[in-house]
């Protein structure tokens, strides 16, 4: 299912005019260095395509053959490849690394030239071909030492070659393409036949599937999502078979998909992951990715709605929610574009191979309504510098150590980004981490409060769809569970602390939160008696009345202080907590004068 997905998904690309993925033989490859040279194969100048400036120069993506899956071995890619192996320069090593074998690079070099020798009519004859060969046959890798592009060459970019006068590349030249297109063809139809998984069709089958690259973690040079690489051991296969050659099939045959169907789906998850993509959300240790079936806004507006802010438009996210919200109000996802379906692919990296962590199929009106609830949920008071709708990145990262995104759990950031878009619950890890930072930092901060309520709420309406959220956006006070009258009780008590002793560096959640929410019969005796002392000493006499009749309007809906709370009741406890906090700092309406003689 994923890769008929990516493959359907391939073939409406293909008819994209703004945004047309490669044909079949062909790649999209950022080519730093452009060799000009005239007809008569002279070097007229070497072209730096880069743009931006020290390390994060990015190079201009040509369309060039299709690359050769590299190993140990030497294989050279079709008019274009690294300067090693296109001019045969030695790549510059750091001190204490291996140099370069220099008989390697030569033999590098004759590969690549061999490669160029083998194309057949009409691309032999082609005039940008016979100019390149007559290049590499007579270019001395001495001149370029003159060239203020030496230094950057021995880095080992990637090259490759233009006509002076033409803007297109040596390789995209009517007859070099054509005849490049039709090599593909015959190599596709030459290999072992069978019927592919994602066709249904008779075709040649692909014995190793490219490389998927831009998911994080993963090798750098590219993993893959589908893969067989061992073989039958045992001299002539005898033996037995092993358990991953059923019926003694070897690699790519074990799940045969045609050498078409593996390009398209190669091609357009690596174009849904390539860098910069406005359709790729990295979410921890998972890279997910969107696309729908036909062209929507929701492919590109998941990833501004769930995404960090730019900094060059930190109001983007807020925009893109606003308008959800107004979309949904409004009845747009109803019909229409609702109907269309829409893909969700989640991948995390695993050694050479990448994982699949989770998959959806949903449409867009679906996706767009569990977007609006998850929004809904986690909703709370907060300060007005605060942003109003939290990026799922800063409600992740308020649950791991130091806020930091490497101590965020593997899985969790995969199980919450599948929960919302599937419309589920939280995980029940999300909860724990949120709580756990509460308590180990004494802080209830406006994502953790936020993360806390939307996981209770949703944990309350799939047990008990009858039972109202109990948890509302700001202060409740007709909220009588033990938990959330525990946590206002010791935010009073706090506040009680702070105005008789002003400037106080420590309060009583620095000292006692912890213990205050998990076992509450141990702390709040002695703290309801260090409040007594504290109102003593309050210079204004209408606010320790004040404070007195708060107290006793919160310890009657509690009773007995519990000995113990479970995590559920730890959560209602750092909400009320917040809640409370929250309500002193907000600006009570003046009391009318007839309510002040009464």
């Amino acid at each position: 299912m994923i890769l008929q997905a990516l493959y359907d998904y391939y073939q409406r690309k293909q008819n994209d005019t703004e945004d047309a993925l490669p044909p079949f033989g062909f790649a999209w490859k950022e080519i730093p260095f452009i060799v000009e040279i005239d007809p008569e194969g002279r070097l007229v100048q070497i072209e730096d395509t880069r743009s931006g400036e020290g390390r994060k120069k990015q190079a201009r993506p040509f369309l060039v053959p299709q690359g050769v899956k590299k190993t140990s071995g030497i294989a050279s890619n079709l008019l274009w490849d690294n300067a090693e192996y296109v001019q045969a320069i030695p790549r510059k090593v750091k001190k204490g690394q291996k140099k370069p074998d220099p008989v390697r690079v030569l033999q590098q070099h004759e590969a690549f030239i061999e490669r160029i020798r083998s194309l057949p009519e009409p691309a032999a004859s082609d005039p940008g071909i016979v100019a390149v060969l007559a290049f590499l046959e007579n270019f001395s890798c001495r001149e370029l030492m003159r060239l203020s592009v030496w230094k950057e060459l021995r880095g080992n970019p990637n090259l490759s070659f233009r006509l002076a006068g033409e803007s297109e590349l040596i390789c995209q030249r009517p007859a070099v393409k054509n005849t490049i297109e039709r090599l593909a063809e015959k190599v596709a139809d030459s290999k072992d036949k069978g019927i592919c998984l994602i066709t249904g069709e008779e075709r040649g089958i692909s014995r190793l599937h490219p490389s998927i690259k831009g998911v994080w973690g993963a090798q750098s040079s590219g993993a893959n999502i589908v893969s067989v690489n061992n073989k039958i051991s045992g001299k002539n296969n005898a033996g037995p078979t092993p358990a991953f050659s059923s019926y003694r099939k070897q690699q790519g045959f074990n799940s045969p998909i045609g050498e078409r169907p593996v390009f398209a789906y190669t091609t357009a998850l690596n174009h849904l992951l390539r860098k910069g993509s406005s359709q790729r959300l990295q979410v921890g240790d998972s890279s997910t990715v969107f696309w729908a079936e036909k062209r929507a806004d929701m492919e590109t507006s998941v990833v501004d709605i769930f995404g960090e802010p730019k900094k060059d438009d930190p109001d983007r996210q807020t925009r893109k929610v606003t308008a959800l919200f107004k979309s949904i109000h409004h009845g747009r996802y109803v019909g229409g574009d609702a109907d269309t379906r829409f893909f969700i692919l989640g991948l995390a990296p695993n050694a050479a191979r990448i994982s699949v962590r989770f998959w959806q199929v949903t449409t867009v009106g679906e996706l767009a309504g569990h977007i609006v609830r998850h929004f809904e949920d986690i909703r709370i008071v907060h300060g007005g510098r605060q942003p109003e709708y939290l990026p799922l990145f800063r409600l992740l990262a308020s649950t791991a150590v130091q806020g930091k995104a490497d101590n965020i759990p593997p899985n969790l950031a995969g199980d919450t980004l599948s929960a919302i878009l599937e419309g589920r619950s939280y995980p029940l890890t999300l909860v724990a981490a949120a709580v756990q930072r509460c308590r180990a930092e004494r802080e209830i901060t406006y994502p953790r409060a936020a993360l806390i309520k939307g996981c209770l709420n949703r944990a309350t309406r799939y047990s008990n769809p009858d039972q109202k959220e109990e948890l509302t956006v700001s202060l409740d006070p007709d909220n009588t569970n033990p938990g959330y009258r525990l946590g206002r009780l010791f935010a009073v008590l706090e506040k009680i602390q702070e105005e008789a002793n002003p400037g106080i560096n420590a309060t009583i959640r620095d000292r006692y939160y912890g213990s205050a929410s998990s076992t509450p019969v141990a702390v709040f005796p002695t703290l309801i008696k260090l409040s007594k002392h504290h109102l003593s000493k309050l210079e204004n006499r209408g606010r320790e009345v004040n404070f007195e009749r708060l107290l006793g309007e919160i310890i009657d809906g509690i009773g007995d202080f519990p000995p113990h709370l479970s995590l559920e009741d730890q959560g209602r406890f750092a909400i009320g907590y917040y809640h409370q906090r929250q309500d002193f700092f907000k600006k009570h309406e003046p009391e009318t004068a007839q309510g002040e003689n009464q």
